[in-house]
């Protein structure tokens, strides 16, 4: 079972190696699939990560994450980046991307519709307001959403 705060101690072991290396973490998370356990590290950086950011920052924190050993089960380490439909998680991902185009999948639909397209217009408090594709807007708190990721591949609609 994992220790208290595995994620945020995790993160913390991690950042200065991802900085010397000149990376973002962009999320941590550590998950059970089967009957398996992966800690799973986003990194992202301007122009992109590759693969070898990926491999870079796995050997560098490796060793400090055994020595620390904030995980008492054993599991898989995944070093990766975010991807084009990244999820935005956290307040300075919504930040970052206000003006992008979105996809949302609330908990609960709406009218009977649980996902949605848009243009992330704001982030305040929590609250999250998208711009649809048919102007109007959407407004929910992002413990509301199952997910909100970039949506890259309909970055003309907005144009």
């Amino acid at each position: 079972m994992a220790k208290p705060n595995t994620v945020k101690t995790v993160e913390e072991i991690i950042s200065p190696y991802a900085k010397e290396l000149g990376l973002e973490i962009w999320d941590v998370r550590f998950a059970k699939e089967g009957s398996e356990w992966y800690l799973r590290i986003f990194i992202d950086k301007e122009g992109g990560v590759s693969i070898d950011d990926c491999v870079d920052l796995t050997h560098s924190i490796s060793k400090p994450l055994d020595e620390a050993d904030p995980i008492s089960q054993s599991y898989m380490l995944e070093v990766a980046s975010p991807g084009v439909e990244r999820e935005l998680t956290r307040k300075e991902h919504f930040l970052k991307y206000i003006g992008s185009p979105v996809m949302v999948r609330l908990i609960r639909a709406r009218d009977g519709v649980r996902d949605f397209k848009g243009r992330l217009d704001a982030f305040e408090n929590n609250q999250i307001k998208v711009i649809l594709q048919n102007n109007e807007e959407l407004c929910f708190e992002k413990k509301e959403a199952s997910y909100v990721k970039l949506d890259d591949f309909d970055i003309n609609d907005f144009v």
